[in-house]
């Protein structure tokens, strides 16, 4: 079993939900990232997805974008983040890593070479945004041999033929979008999102995290009342940035435990 499927599997006998954040890897800075890893895991999250910065990303709204780069123009790359996993492993065994980002990176480091990178630093998981599940299934197929979860995209327009390929391929959580739109869009349709959770999680037979447009305690715990995980990114990183460099770690932890009390709150009055 997997760190990632560990985790998830205790919450759910705790009958409490996942807090998955997102931060960019070499965003404000390469000596800033781990530090911060550490701050989400202090604020109460379950899982960290890390992002690895790409020059032309399409899911991305305008404040991932922005950090994206920054870390570029920082010198970040994808064996740098390896190398930020394995630093940030010297003192967090237990917390699951998702890498998050696109294609080109990993096709040019190539798949075995990528995926003995991921165990070697302690990666758990990988989401490639681009990656349709029906034509990675080698990729797909190695990560789940080296205990690494594929993790995959559902979407509101997502088909039912896709919800299939995604639960032929993935483990660990899939990630479902909650919006048609990218990251950080504000608007949330809660009654579509808590119509299609319950389908999704019965068809996949995984954890459904809703990441996409959750800016604050309130939309996060009304996503907390239908998702087994709540994403939240976009809005980490404008803390971040508000925060400044130095007051940034104590700033995202104070942002985190406001999350996490919010959706803490659900499984207390269950």
């Amino acid at each position: 079993m997997s760190r990632i499927q560990s985790v998830l599997d205790q919450l759910q006998r705790q009958g409490r939900r996942g807090l998955i954040p997102f931060i960019t890897a070499g965003h404000p800075s390469v000596a800033a990232t781990v530090p911060l890893m550490h701050a989400l895991v202090a604020g109460g999250a379950d899982i960290i997805e890390l992002g690895v910065p790409f020059s032309d990303p399409m899911a991305d709204g305008p404040t991932i974008q922005r950090a994206s780069e920054v870390a570029l123009a920082n010198g970040m790359s994808l064996r740098k983040v390896f190398g930020m996993v394995q630093t940030f492993r010297e003192t967090d065994a237990d917390t699951p890593i998702v890498l998050m980002g696109y294609a080109n990176p990993i096709e040019a480091m190539g798949l075995e070479g990528f995926v003995k990178a991921s165990v070697e630093s302690g990666v758990d998981g990988v989401l490639v945004v681009d990656y349709p599940p029906q034509e990675c299934e080698t990729f797909a197929a190695t990560c789940r041999q080296a205990g690494v979860d594929p993790i995959f995209l559902l979407a509101p327009t997502s088909t039912d033929q896709r919800i299939d390929d995604v639960a032929r391929a993935g483990s660990g959580y899939i990630y479902y979008v909650s919006l048609k739109g990218v990251t950080g869009s504000a608007k949330i349709d809660l009654g579509e999102v808590a119509k299609r959770i319950p389908m999704i999680r019965e068809r996949v037979g995984m954890p459904v995290g809703v990441g996409f447009g959750i800016r604050d305690a309130a939309s996060a715990k009304a996503i907390g009342e239908v998702a087994d995980a709540v994403v939240i990114g976009s809005r980490i990183i404008e803390e971040i940035e508000s925060a400044g460099e130095a007051a940034a770690p104590a700033r995202v932890t104070a942002f985190m435990r406001e999350i996490r009390d919010a959706i803490d709150s659900i499984g207390a009055g269950a």
